[in-house]
C-alpha cells in the first residue's frame, strides 16, 4: 500500500509528522462519527450484537483486498502482539459503545481519550520506563480534569463514565501494541486481525443474546462498519509516521467532532465542566507527549519500532 494520502502534497509529503497529523485527525472524524452511528444502532440493538457485527463488517470490508494481494498477506512473525492488540482493543470497544450509546457523545468521546493519560503506566510495566516529576504532574492534571468529567459535582461517580474510563485503559494497551506492530506489519493486516480476534471472541455472548438486525438496523450497522474501518487503517498508518507521543494530542479532534455531532443529531450542549476537564487533559496529554519523548533517558521508546514479543 502506498505510504503517504494520494491527496498530500507539499509539506505534507515532506513532513512525516504533518503527514501523521492529518491522518489522526481524518480517523478521529470517522472515529466520532461512527460513535453517532453506534447511537442510532444501539437504540435497538443490545452492545454485544453492535460490538459482533462492527467486527464482522470489518473483516467483510477488508477481504477484497486480501483476496487480491494473496495469502501471503496474511503472513506474520508476530501473533502474539495481535492477539493482545485485538483482546485489549475488543475490551475497550465494548466499555466505548456501552457508554456511547448512555452518556452525551462530546464527553464519550473524551473519555475515549484518556488513554494517552494510562500510556506511561503501560510503558512503567511493559518497557520498564521510569515516570519523570513532569509525566507525573501532568497525569494529575489530566487525572483531575477526568474527574470532573465523571464527577461534575464531585460527589458521586457516574459508573457508565468508569465503565468509558475502563475502555481508556484498555485503548492504551491496543495503542502501544500498535506502536510495536507498525514495526513491521502493514495497516491493513493489523486492522484484519484485530477485526478477526474481535468476530470470534464477540461470537460467544451471541449464543443467548442473537436477535437477528432489521434493515434499518443494518443500515447504521454498514455505516458503523464503514467508519470504523476507514478509522482504524488511518490511526493505524497515522502512528507508523512519528513517536505516538507527539501524535496523541491531535486525536483530541475526536472530542470536538462528537460534541458536534451530538449538538447536530441529539441538542447535546456540554456543560462547563465537561470543557475545562477536556481543555485540562489536553494540556496533560501534551506534557505527558513531551516528557516522554524518546531520547537517553528512554531507551526503550526509542526503540519500540523494532522490539517484538
Amino acid at each position: 500500500m502506498p505510504t503517504s494520502l494520494p491527496f498530500a502534497v507539499g509539506p505534507a509529503r515532506r513532513s512525516p509528522l504533518l503527514r501523521g497529523a492529518l491522518l489522526i485527525v481524518a480517523g478521529e472524524l470517522m472515529f466520532a462519527s461512527m460513535g453517532a452511528s453506534i447511537r442510532f444502532a444501539a437504540q435497538t440493538l443490545p452492545n454485544e450484537m453492535v460490538v459482533f457485527l462492527r467486527n464482522l463488517l470489518g473483516i467483510a470490508l477488508l477481504l477484497p483486498w486480501f483476496w487480491f494481494q494473496g495469502r501471503a498477506s496474511l503472513a506474520t512473525r508476530v501473533p502474539q502482539l495481535h492477539l493482545l492488540r485485538g483482546l485489549a482493543g475488543l475490551g475497550a470497544m465494548y466499555c466505548f459503545y456501552y457508554a456511547i450509546a448512555r452518556m452525551h457523545l462530546g464527553e464519550a468521546m473524551l473519555l475515549k481519550m484518556t488513554a494517552p493519560l494510562f500510556i506511561p503506566f503501560v510503558a512503567l510495566f511493559w518497557l520498564r520506563e521510569k515516570l519523570s516529576g513532569r509525566v507525573l504532574l501532568a497525569l494529575a492534571i489530566g487525572f483531575g480534569g477526568v474527574t470532573l468529567v465523571i464527577s461534575p459535582d464531585l460527589r458521586q461517580f457516574d459508573p457508565v463514565a468508569l465503565i468509558a474510563l475502563l475502555g481508556g485503559a484498555l485503548a492504551a494497551v491496543a495503542k502501544v501494541t500498535v506502536r510495536r506492530l507498525s514495526a513491521t506489519e502493514p495497516a491493513a493486516r493489523t486492522v484484519f486481525y484485530f477485526a478477526a480476534t474481535g468476530s470470534i471472541v464477540s461470537l460467544i455472548p451471541l449464543w443467548w443474546l442473537w436477535q437477528a438486525p432489521s434493515w434499518g438496523q443494518l443500515k447504521w450497522l454498514l455505516l458503523l462498519g464503514l467508519f470504523a474501518t476507514a478509522g482504524q487503517m488511518l490511526l493505524t498508518r497515522g502512528m507508523a509516521c512519528a513517536p505516538a507521543a507527539r501524535l496523541g494530542p491531535f486525536a483530541f479532534f475526536s472530542v470536538l467532532f462528537g460534541a458536534a455531532l451530538g449538538w447536530l443529531f441529539w441538542e447535546e450542549v456540554l456543560g462547563w465542566p465537561t470543557v475545562v476537564g477536556t481543555l485540562l487533559v489536553l494540556s496533560s496529554a501534551l506534557l505527558v507527549g513531551r516528557g516522554m519523548e524518546p531520547g537517553p533517558a528512554t531507551p526503550a521508546l526509542a526503540t519500540e519500532r523494532s522490539v517484538g514479543l
